[in-house]
């Protein structure tokens, strides 16, 4: 940690695996917006859930804008990311598990934390993950625990960071 910077570390895969997810959300809501989507639906929450004409309005003034951000801030996370190659199978062994120290820039802290917990709130939605405590059995839960432990640690460089200024 530097006083304009937290550092994670992170191994060669777990950097490919989480620069794939990212461009998965930047596809998944840049490209159509997510219409109809109900994970896309999830980053954007309706206040008026028992008022039909005023949750509309709500979207209509507010979900392109939301979705305009949550695309500024997962292309600032992307950057962030190196990718060694495109695919897994074209990482060495000794890529994959080679661990280096991430750099995150104190301003682009909140950027990654929201884009974590978006990528999440679109896995749950998809799993149908209702809460944290929900555990699967078929590994697909796996990812969103993943991106929870990471998320976790982020969050605990960040307040270090906080800490030590």
């Amino acid at each position: 940690m530097t006083a304009n910077s937290v550092i994670v570390s992170i191994t060669g895969i777990e950097e490919l695996h989480l620069a794939k997810l990212v461009d998965d959300f930047l596809e998944l809501i840049g490209t159509s917006r997510g219409i109809g989507d109900p994970a896309v639906d999830r980053l954007t929450p309706n206040p008026y859930p028992h008022d039909p004409d005023s949750a509309a309005d709500f979207a209509e003034s507010t979900r392109d804008d939301l979705l305009d951000r949550r695309l500024s801030d997962a292309r600032r996370m992307r950057v962030s990311l190196l990718v060694v190659t495109d695919s897994e199978e074209e990482l060495r062994e000794s890529e994959a598990l080679e661990t280096r120290d991430l750099v995150i820039p104190t301003d682009e802290l909140d950027a990654w934390l929201r884009t974590l917990t978006a990528i999440r709130l679109v896995i749950a939605n998809r799993l149908g993950i209702t809460s944290d405590e929900q555990t699967g059995t078929d590994g697909r839960h796996d990812v969103y625990e993943w991106l929870g432990y990471r998320l976790e640690l982020l969050i605990q460089a960040a307040d270090e960071a906080d800490a030590g200024t």
